[in-house]
């Protein structure tokens, strides 16, 4: 079952709009900002809903593939409404830091609402940032690990992304980037877009945002490879770099060592 993550601008370079099989154009910066605080309010209902909570299992794996630990200074970068930072707070404990970086002011203020509605002392060290993933407000060095959920395919430039979190890792450490699978499978890539078409934007209609998610098929087109994902992290100048299909293809996870 494919999750409900979204990608609103797919601009690679300076390429136009992609009108392929009759899909409407991507978006600017700008714009996908404004959609992700819109769909901010229901965005976890929604995932839950449409991955069959399958999404929280992805996003425990990418935080044990980061290789957080106890004490650890660690980064979420494109964190939403926090779901991966609230793992990985787990991962650190109440010694550790987490920052939960994000564009987006809404998915913020949602974030910061549900830590302080949870009673674990470890959610404490969680602070959230609003930022930009292509221009980390950290310095060199800073973090033991990072992780990155269905963010990366959102970036215009995702080899300054790769730039920056390569920049402020700490030799040795890792980050994970979690996103949909760009499949090289045709019955595997058939079948995600059937289900994007026929489940994910019906029931994201409901809640008013079916022109948001028929953006999804042509961002996962748009996307990279587990082998481009693997070579991008190299060429970057991580020193190892690793791609793992999980949900029976349909998601992928990109692990690199600094």
């Amino acid at each position: 079952m494919a999750s409900l993550h979204l990608s609103f601008c797919q601009l690679a370079g300076n390429r136009p709009p992609s009108h392929r099989s009759g899909r409407l154009p991507v978006r600017c910066a700008d714009e996908r900002q404004a959609l992700f605080n819109r769909i901010a309010p229901v965005y976890d209902n929604l995932n839950d809903l449409l991955s069959l909570v399958q999404h929280r299992v992805w996003k425990r794996m990418a935080v044990s593939w980061s290789g957080a630990k106890i004490g650890d200074n660690v980064l979420d970068l494109c964190c939403g409404s926090g779901d991966l930072a609230f793992l990985m707070s787990e991962k650190v404990g109440p010694a550790g830091q987490v920052i939960g970086l994000d564009f987006s002011k809404e998915q913020l203020l949602i974030a910061s609402s549900r830590q302080h509605s949870r009673p674990k002392a470890c959610y404490k060290n969680i602070k959230w940032v609003e930022g930009d993933a292509l221009n980390l407000p950290f310095p060199d060095s800073y973090s033991n690990a990072i992780t990155i959920g269905y963010g990366l395919r959102n970036v215009v430039d995702k080899q300054k992304a790769m730039k920056e979190m390569y920049r402020v890792l700490r030799p040795g450490s890792k980050v994970s980037v979690l996103d949909f699978n760009k499949s090289t499978n045709p019955f595997t890539a058939s079948f995600q877009e059937w289900m994007i078409d026929t489940v994910v934007v019906p029931a994201a209609s409901g809640f008013g945002l079916a022109k948001e998610y028929r953006y999804l098929n042509s961002s996962i087109q748009e996307f990279l490879t587990g082998k481009e994902l693997e070579k991008l992290a190299l060429e970057t100048g991580f020193s190892n770099a690793r791609y793992f299909e999980v949900g029976g293809g349909l998601m992928g996870n990109l692990v690199a060592t600094r």
